[in-house]
């Protein structure tokens, strides 16, 4: 049986939206599942079923005004300074252990490592945590630096590196360094500023003049 584009349109749409429906991020679920909102809602226009084009409309300009709200939204961040020993923050790493693992293959908390150890909170949520250690005197090497899946839109990366550079050249820090664990793992350190650097490790230089 010959199956006409229209199909192969409807057909697309439908693997969109399932494709949407396994995203852990919020915000490449809306992303997706805008995507293919709006083929479905072009698909319906186009073969006269007009309660499929109007809901799937109405989808879109749902996934549109959230996007807008994520991207917009005043949020506040805050760091909270937690012991080495934190039952929370061991329970944390047990929680997510997983998906620690994927971004950070092998990774070991190493608890008398830690110079800088804080979770990043947006809007008192915890968004992420954040292990650091000192290393050659001023650089600061970066064990973890995990966000929750469904925070997991760069604003994290963007408040630690940006918003709390002060913070790090104050303490006598000149650059921030980490290994390249991963895919994702590089991909986010390039998405907020870091240059690759030898054997596979990733450099952000701490600007004094900004």
């Amino acid at each position: 049986m010959e199956i006409n584009i229209l199909e192969w349109i409807g057909y697309f749409a439908s693997v969109i939206i399932a494709i949407s429906m396994t995203m852990n991020s919020i915000v490449k679920f809306r992303w997706i599942n805008l995507a293919g909102a709006l083929t479905f809602s072009i698909y319906g226009f186009f073969i006269g079923a007009l309660p499929v084009g109007f809901l799937n409309g109405f989808i879109v300009s749902v996934d549109i005004y959230y996007l807008f709200k994520i991207y917009f939204k005043k949020e506040i961040f805050e760091t909270l300074e937690v012991r080495a020993d934190s039952k929370y923050l061991l329970r944390f790493l047990e929680f997510h252990q997983k998906e620690i693992q994927s971004y950070f293959p092998g990774f070991t908390y190493k608890p008398e490592m830690n110079t800088i150890s804080f979770f990043v909170l947006r809007n008192m949520a915890v968004a992420g945590l954040f292990l650091a250690h000192r290393e050659d005197n001023n650089i600061l090497k970066v064990g973890l630096d995990y966000v929750v899946p469904e925070y997991r839109d760069f604003k994290n990366g963007r408040y630690i590196y940006h918003r709390l550079r002060r913070r790090f050249i104050d303490n006598g820090f000149d650059s921030v360094r980490t290994h390249g664990q991963s895919k994702k793992h590089i991909k986010y350190l390039k998405r907020i500023g870091f240059s690759e650097g030898k054997d596979n490790m990733y450099v952000r230089i701490l600007d004094k003049s900004i």
